[in-house]
């Protein structure tokens, strides 16, 4: 039986990642009362992050596990590929990894903070090569709101002056660290074949922000941003929106509050949400004026089918049954090799951000609307690669045995002459990726689970053998070995969710019966129940998502103020 909670609040926020964190922050200060439920637990990086811990002093050398599966320092809690008693299950050999993140702030503590802009090609892809659908907005509707992100958040970079990728106004971002050796010969050899490495973008401060709730302290170039950031410098929720937030005095946060269902008063109105608390098993109702689901794209289409009514039986806001449907993720693929030239270089330039500095763009536009090319959207390389910890690398394991003085003089000889690109594509929609609830499987808490449906196309493997082969070329320039064997795309892409872009699922669109929200992200069916992450998505380009989950929630949560304001909810 649940209880009903008594609580004085105008909107309920479910999740505190990116969407959530950014809608609380512009509602409270709008002058409205929030409450925001997270399944996960507590979490404060400034009293939690060991920034400075040596993996020699960690368990198992600080080497991945199950629990914490990017090292033992990461900042990553209970939450993963797999959460204990929180299952999800798979068609019958189809491959899909699901990362949930269990702790306050969710996925922002352990991003990659990579933030480029959606260029205009990206939200009209239909129009330009008739795959997929176009978004019901463009470029211009949310420029405005990524120029407020990235001062309000903090970005680093400078111009970039490449179509579709569009620049930042001058004034709007921090100072771009300088490129490092690695990054300046990749860069070298991408030119010399006609392709452009660039400045990235990354939601990591250069100078201080000083703020009376949140104040943040500009990187200093010391630490693996992974284990989260107890100076604010790295941007996640938990350091700058939240506190941000909460010192307006309209904020509440209940976290190990797993949300069950969305409660509706009528047909067309919700009410409120159900959630479990996670530590006791007891069931809560909490009711507001209106709803926002932020709880990442699949979590959202989870509650939304679960939210079933005798008005609703296929599913809250699924009339058009478009819910679970359209699931996308990044195609990913990693590419390595060993630099002969770089053995026993002395040391330049090897501090700055923790991430790389610069970055390979999709620069063949031109060649795939004229029909060039074998896929239909682009991707981009993240470079990998300088001096670092000696790790089990080809560089290391492929030592001759020795041991002593001799041993560290070939570590130092080797140490830093493996370089990786990291490929990071579009997908397009296909009818075999979706999501839906297995009928006989349950979480812990009596909550049905996700099952997943996956494939690839012959579109994303054409895009990954690309993408090899532009590699092996950069790579051969520099007189590099590729060590990995020549890999058939087909075994070489990631798992579908691996690179943790899912997107899709509840999209956003003009018509009701292709899609489940308007532009301003309010579903059709259910006005005052609006969707602020990756699932309202029409489309997934090659670039990162979170700045724009973040612009699109600062958008839609303007509005929804103004509708509380004059009573357009009533």
């Amino acid at each position: 039986m649940a209880q009903t909670a008594v609580v004085d609040i105008d909107v309920i926020i479910v999740g505190s990642g990116a969407g959530g964190a950014m809608s609380a922050y512009v509602l409270t200060r709008a002058g409205i009362r929030c409450l925001m439920l997270e399944a996960g637990r507590d979490y404060d990086p400034g009293q939690e992050v060991n920034m400075f811990g040596a993996d020699q002093d960690a368990p198992l050398r600080g080497t991945g596990t199950p629990d914490k599966p990017f090292g033992y320092y990461d900042a990553t809690i209970d939450g993963g590929w797999e959460v204990p008693g929180e299952p999800y299950t798979k068609a019958t050999g189809q491959d899909f990894k699901w990362w949930r993140s269990r702790m306050l702030g969710g996925r922002t503590n352990h991003w990659a903070r990579h933030v480029p802009r959606f260029g205009p090609y990206d939200f009209k892809g239909f129009s330009r090569d008739g795959q997929g659908v176009d978004w019901p907005i463009d470029y211009d509707t949310v420029a405005p709101f990524y120029d407020r992100v990235e001062q309000l958040v903090g970005v680093c970079g400078g111009p970039l002056g490449l179509e579709n990728h569009p620049d930042s106004p001058p004034e709007v971002l921090h100072k771009a660290p300088k490129p490092r050796v690695p990054e300046l010969l990749i860069a070298a050899a991408a030119k010399s074949l006609g392709i452009p490495c660039v400045g990235t973008h990354t939601a990591v401060l250069t100078r201080d922000m000083p703020d009376d709730a949140a104040p943040r302290s500009a990187c200093y170039n010391a630490t693996d941003c992974g284990r989260g950031c107890n100076i604010g410098a790295a941007f996640q929720t938990t350091t700058s929106l939240l506190p941000m937030a909460k010192a307006t005095g309209r904020l509440k946060v209940v976290t190990d509050a797993m949300v069950s269902r969305v409660v509706l008063s009528n047909d067309r109105k919700a009410e409120g949400v159900e959630y479990v608390d996670r530590k006791t098993g007891q069931r809560h109702i909490v009711r507001a004026r209106a709803v926002i689901l932020a709880a990442s794209a699949c979590e959202t289409a989870r509650l939304l089918l679960n939210s079933k009514t005798a008005a609703h039986p296929n599913g809250l806001a699924n009339g058009s049954g478009q819910v679970g449907r359209n699931l996308t993720d990044t195609t990913g693929a990693h590419i390595e090799a060993v630099i002969p030239g770089l053995a026993g270089r002395p040391y330049y330039n090897e501090f700055g951000i923790n991430f790389a500095h610069m970055y390979i763009p999709w620069w063949l536009y031109k060649a795939q609307q004229a029909g060039q090319l074998d896929f239909p959207r682009g991707y981009h390389f993240e470079i990998g690669g300088r001096f670092g910890t000696p790790g089990m690398g080809q560089e290391i394991w492929s030592l001759p045995r020795m041991y002593g003085d001799d041993l560290k003089r070939a570590v130092r000889n080797v140490k830093g002459t493996t370089l990786h690109l990291s490929l990071r594509g579009e997908m397009v929609r296909n009818d075999g990726c979706y999501a839906e609830i297995d009928p006989t499987v349950t979480d812990r808490f009596g909550i049905p689970v996700l099952k997943f449906h996956w494939q690839w196309t012959q579109a994303e493997y054409n895009q990954i053998a690309h993408g090899q082969r532009t590699a092996r070329a950069i790579f051969s320039r520099l007189g590099g070995s590729v060590t990995q064997p020549d890999e058939p795309p087909e075994t070489a892409i990631k798992a579908g969710g691996e690179i943790i872009h899912e997107a899709g699922v509840a999209r956003m669109g003009v018509d009701p019966h292709t899609s489940v929200t308007d532009q301003w992200h309010r579903t059709w069916e259910v006005p005052n129940l609006r969707l602020h992450d990756g699932s309202v998505f029409a489309s997934n380009p090659h670039k990162n998502l979170t700045l724009t989950i973040m612009a699109l929630a600062m958008r839609s949560s303007e509005h929804l103020a103004a509708e509380l304001k004059t009573g357009g909810l009533a």
